[in-house]
């Protein structure tokens, strides 16, 4: 089979078009002819070899999202059968570049009908992650306002439509360039902002009538997140889930003494990782996955794809993602100039 293979960690030139084995299904896992690949800022950060919640072990496959057709089980698979139309999550979120790839059969869901392969394969990584953030970690309310950092992006995109669907009264989306700033508003936010221009806080102030948001979605690092929570209002909640600027987050003494030294604000911040949700509360990852299919399937949230291209082309989906240039998902098709 054709697949992405990586040998050494790096830049783009070490993302090389290979022919390789087609893997077999363990006992507990599916084969999955692979149709459409998502394409995950968690998957430049593995490729650089930057700081990653799970070790990645070399030579490897990058991906983790994916939609296919089932081409064999393995023996202890019951519920599932060759010909399945399949989404989901593949190994430890790689492997998936690739036009076959295996993975724990308790981790694909069947594609609902007139689901494309495109829109399944965004499903479980960039969805879920929008889902979970919003609803376990930030427990957003009906009538509250949130922010949300790279609204234009993949996590982003959903954000803002979940954000939407559970009663949000004002969705703010933020983004670090301006040409995306339609793009936000036609994604369903009430106000845009570019958060690397200056006075970005006075606007998102400005349209919180002074008394600031919420929740804030953070995946930005570096200095605008220590800007962010002079945005957030008491009793708020700053969700980390990113940090595409690869800069730490940053607090200056100003806002380190407010958000950590006056109780009174009620001010809460919290981490999240889908990997250890997915090891520790599969249930809910689950839970919430069904709900994101619901909202989708009833025309309530419409997924963001930006682009869709070759497998052959990953190098040209990891620089629009390392630039900047993407708005929405990447997708890859593995059968596509085979």
């Amino acid at each position: 089979m054709k697949a992405i293979q990586i040998q050494e960690f790096g830049t783009l030139d070490v993302l090389q078009f290979v022919e390789t084995d087609t893997p077999t299904p363990k006992a507990d896992e599916v084969l999955i002819k692979v149709e459409a690949v998502s394409v995950n800022y968690s998957d430049i950060i593995r490729r650089r070899n930057e700081t990653y919640p799970f070790p990645t072990q070399l030579p490897y496959i990058p991906g983790g999202e994916v939609a296919g057709t089932i081409e064999a089980v393995g023996d202890d698979v019951t519920h599932l059968s060759a010909g399945m139309r399949v989404f989901g999550i593949v190994g430890h979120g790689q492997d998936g570049y690739a036009q076959y790839a295996t993975t724990p059969a308790v981790q694909v869901a069947p594609i609902p009908d007139g689901m494309s392969f495109e829109i399944a394969s965004t499903l479980p990584i960039a969805g879920t992650t929008a889902m979970l953030v919003l609803s376990q970690m930030a427990d957003l309310q009906v009538g509250e306002t949130v922010f949300i950092q790279g609204a234009a992006g993949g996590v982003g995109s959903y954000a803002i439509q979940i954000a939407r669907a559970m009663g949000a009264r004002k969705i703010i989306g933020g983004t670090s360039s301006s040409g995306k700033l339609d793009k936000i508003m036609s994604l369903g936010a009430d106000v845009a902002v570019d958060y690397s221009a200056d006075g970005w806080v006075d606007r998102v102030r400005e349209a919180t009538n002074g008394q600031g948001v919420n929740v804030i979605l953070e995946m930005h690092g570096g200095q605008v997140f220590a800007q962010g929570l002079d945005c957030l209002a008491p009793f708020g909640r700053v969700v980390v889930y990113g940090m595409s600027s690869r800069e730490p987050l940053t607090l200056d003494t100003d806002t380190t003494e407010r958000f950590f030294y006056n109780p009174a604000l009620n001010q809460s911040l919290h981490v999240f990782n889908l990997g250890l949700w997915l090891g520790m509360h599969p249930e809910k990852v689950g839970q919430a996955l069904q709900t994101l299919i619901a909202h989708t399937a009833e025309g309530d949230i419409q997924v963001n794809i930006d682009t869709v291209l070759p497998l052959s082309c990953a190098k040209d989906a990891h620089h629009m993602i390392e630039t900047g240039t993407s708005s929405g998902k990447i997708i890859l098709h593995p059968w596509e100039n085979e």
